[in-house]
């Protein structure tokens, strides 16, 4: 019996696919094993955030009355503006590094250096811009009162406005007794103190009439719930615990601790992603302007960072969904 062998050219490969399977080269594929991968992460991220944000949608922090800064314009409330702002550098970038990708398929060594430069700076405005929001939105404006319960009671005036503590609170002076060995604290760190007490906060609130207490459920009318004068005194003065001046890992001035620790985890997360891309396009930018690629005869490893780059633009998209537009 004659057996017949058909040569399929595969023979010496581990699989049929070849060097380049999909037409696409090995480093182009572990890219995309890479960003399938994080998203994925990504994704059970803001899941999470999402199932946590249904769970407490009585007490969730309106993204509008907590996202209203704009460098050089304090004292003015913009909702949501520079948050636009930084989402169209970075969507900005997105669009110079597809055409520095372009300009690398074309062998144009002077566009791909120029669009990479351009991609670099939307990167860095936008990972310092985002550097800027964090820390204002940890130093806060307002400042609340943390209930024993640990429900947040923020000011407002007659007409529903914020009122900051600064605005009717008169701080004393304090004396903070250290931390001695005697005791067996004396290796405690310790945090810092809020500008004001809670018996400064009562007094300043009896003598301030046109201020009220809101409280951070969310009424059908989707607005915070706005006590009564008489109602305002009760609750400060019966469940106020401490002062908070904004937002950390334990407390948050805006509303529910919760939504702070999902917007440092997770914008932080991005920043990172953003920042990792900023410091590998740096290094393809340099790479370009030697002529490594141009010797090379191909501009693959722009298209590679390029892939990754376009991957954090969409992730932001998401981010920027779920936390300040939902």
């Amino acid at each position: 019996m004659n057996t017949t062998v058909v040569n399929t050219g595969t023979e010496g490969k581990t699989w049929g696919g070849g060097n380049e399977p999909l037409k696409a080269s090995y480093g182009k594929m572990m890219m995309w094993f890479f960003i399938v991968s994080d998203a994925l992460t990504f994704s059970g991220f803001l899941a999470a955030y999402g199932f946590s944000r249904f769970k407490f949608i009585e007490s969730w922090p309106i993204a509008d009355e907590v996202f209203t800064h704009v460098p050089f314009l304090h004292g003015q409330e913009l909702p949501m503006i520079y948050v636009a702002f930084m989402t169209f550098v970075l969507i900005m970038s997105s669009v110079t590094m597809v055409l520095a990708v372009d300009a690398g398929h074309k062998m144009q060594k002077t566009k791909v250096t120029w669009y990479m430069f351009l991609t670099i700076i939307g990167g860095l405005i936008f990972v310092g811009s985002q550097a800027w929001e964090w820390a204002t939105f940890i130093k806060g404006d307002y400042g609340a009162i943390q209930t024993k319960g640990g429900n947040i009671l923020q000011f407002v005036d007659t007409d529903g406005k914020r009122v900051a503590l600064s605005d009717f609170v008169v701080a004393g002076h304090k004396d903070r007794t250290g931390h001695e060995r005697k005791n067996g604290l004396w290796f405690v760190d310790e945090g810092t103190l809020p500008t004001y007490t809670v018996d400064e906060v009562i007094h300043g609130l009896e003598s301030h009439e046109n201020v009220l207490v809101r409280t951070q459920m969310i009424n059908e009318h989707g607005h915070k719930t706005v006590l009564s004068r008489a109602e305002s005194l009760k609750q400060v003065k019966e469940n106020g615990k401490a002062v908070v001046e904004g937002a950390n890992l334990y407390v948050n001035e805006y509303g529910s601790p919760l939504f702070a620790d999902f917007f440092f985890f997770i914008t932080g997360f991005h920043g990172f992603h953003v920042f990792s891309g900023v410091v590998i396009n740096i290094i393809i930018f340099f790479n370009v302007i030697i002529g490594t690629y141009e010797r090379r005869k191909s501009y693959e490893m722009v298209e590679k960072v390029g892939l990754y780059w376009h991957f954090v633009d969409l992730v932001w998209v998401f981010v920027f969904t779920f936390f300040y537009l939902v």
